[in-house]
C-alpha cells in the first residue's frame, strides 16, 4: 500500500476532489486550510501579504494504482497550472 499525499490551492478544491472521485477514488482524508510555500507557486500563508490557503488530500491506495494516479495528477496540474498542485507517495502499513 502507498499513501498518496496531494497538496493544492484551496480555490481548486472542487475540481481536484471531483477528479479523484470520477477516477473511482472516493475514500480519502482532506485537511483544509494548510499554509506553506512551494517552488512552483506563490506562498499561501493566509495573511494579508500572502493570501490563500492549500488543501491536502490523503488517499491510501494499492501499489499498482500509483502510476494511474500520478497520471491523473499530471492532468490536473496541466488544467490548473497556478494551483501549485503537488503529489507525493510514501509506504503505508495499516495497523489495526
Amino acid at each position: 500500500m502507498k499513501m498518496l499525499l496531494v497538496i493544492y490551492a484551496e480555490a481548486s478544491d472542487e475540481s481536484v476532489t471531483e477528479a479523484f472521485k470520477q477516477a473511482g477514488y472516493r475514500s480519502y482524508t482532506k485537511i483544509r486550510g494548510a499554509t506553506g510555500e512551494g517552488v512552483e507557486s506563490e506562498p499561501k500563508l493566509d495573511s494579508h501579504i500572502w493570501p490563500g490557503r492549500n488543501n491536502t488530500l490523503m488517499l491510501a491506495v494499492p501499489d499498482q494504482d500509483v502510476e494511474c494516479l500520478m497520471e491523473l495528477v499530471r492532468r490536473l496540474r496541466d488544467g490548473h497550472p497556478r494551483a501549485g498542485l503537488r503529489a507525493f507517495t510514501f509506504p503505508l502499513e495499516e495497523c489495526v
